[in-house]
């Protein structure tokens, strides 16, 4: 059995010796792509470009089309994941005094209208 999985929202595998696209069968180091999900390529500190540099966050993720994969870790050592994540992301959206103008709406076919 391959194992399988997926790296900045494109469907990847196991070859035995590395990970490789499943379109293409180009292995994943040494070919980077932008996100599968809205297409934007990594800021150059290397954050996901639809999130830029969050202020107060440590790390974040958009989860690239896959809900569950998606967080945010502030400095605080506070967590959010998967849908709570997508909520915190679209609520900087809503309030744009918070950060960078962004007309990106996160998850919203997982989320759904009206949640």
């Amino acid at each position: 059995m391959t194992a399988s999985s997926h790296w900045r929202g494109h469907p990847i595998y196991w070859d035995g010796e590395r990970w490789r696209y499943q379109d293409n069968h180009q292995p994943t180091v040494g070919n980077e792509r932008n996100c599968g999900e809205c297409g934007k390529a990594r800021t150059p500190q290397g954050h996901d470009g639809c999130l830029g540099t969050l202020p107060g966050v440590r790390n974040a993720c958009c989860g690239h089309g896959h809900q569950a994969e998606a967080y945010v870790q502030f400095a605080s050592g506070r967590e959010l994941r998967g849908q709570e994540a997508l909520r915190f992301f679209n609520s900087l959206v809503e309030n744009p005094g918070m950060m960078w103008p962004r007309p990106v709406k996160w998850g919203w076919r997982e989320i759904g209208e009206g949640s």
